[in-house]
Parts: structure tokens; C-alpha cells; sequence
């Protein structure tokens, strides 16, 4: 059974950061990429960072470019968001992803990915 377990969700004030954290349950995670999503209020599942499996390859969503960054210790088995300068409209339920394509690139789609975890909420207040 994959489990992926999203830590690090809070309420924070604008201008603020936070650290997100993913811990996967896959002995061969080290091969897979990983995504990082979110989901507002009324608002559909949108891309957040997506990053290859040796995390040589990263990719950021417009909105957050410059502002949040991906990585990944596979000696850890675990993904991470950093996310600094927060913003209310960075007010979500965050997701992590796990595509177990062995060797794939980035990937911004959520129907790519096979297994998520079940979200942390991240609360920015103005």
C-alpha cells in the first residue's frame, strides 16, 4: 500500500513561510517524479511544482514562480514545498502526487499521477 503523508499546513500571515513535507512509502521513490498541488475553496485542483527523480528537472506554476521552491531528499524519502512571502490567495488544501513512471521528467498534469495523499491545509490570513 503507497502512502504519501502531507505535513507542515498552518495558518500564517501574509508575507510569511512555511515548509510543506511529503513522506512516501515507496522503496523505489528515488525513481518516481513528484508533484505538489492545491485546491481553494470553489476552485478546481490546480499544478503547483513538479520536480524529476533525481531533482535535477523542476517546474513552477506561474502564480507562485519565485516564491515557492521544490525539492526532494530521496535518502528521506520525502518531497518538499517551500513557500515564502505568502499570500491570502496561496489559501489552499495542499496535495502531494507521486507518478511511478520510473524516469519520467516533470509532470504538470494531475491525471499523470497515480498516487496522492490526502492534503495539508494552508491558511494565509491578510
Amino acid at each position: 500500500q503507497v502512502q504519501l503523508v502531507e505535513s507542515g499546513g498552518r495558518l500564517v500571515e501574509a508575507g510569511g513561510s512555511l515548509r510543506l513535507s511529503c513522506a512516501v512509502s515507496l522503496r523505489t521513490f528515488r525513481t518516481y517524479t513528484s508533484g505538489w498541488f492545491r485546491q481553494a475553496p470553489g476552485k478546481e485542483r490546480e499544478f503547483v511544482a513538479t520536480i524529476n527523480w533525481n531533482g535535477g528537472n523542476t517546474d513552477i506554476a506561474d502564480s507562485v514562480k519565485g516564491r515557492f521552491t521544490i525539492s526532494r531528499d530521496n535518502a528521506k524519502n520525502t518531497v518538499y514545498l517551500q513557500m515564502n512571502s505568502l499570500k491570502p490567495e496561496d489559501t489552499a488544501v495542499y496535495y502531494c502526487a507521486a507518478d511511478i513512471n520510473p524516469w519520467r521528467g516533470i509532470v504538470r498534469t494531475a491525471e499523470d499521477y497515480e498516487y496522492w495523499g490526502q492534503g495539508t491545509q494552508v491558511t494565509v490570513s491578510s
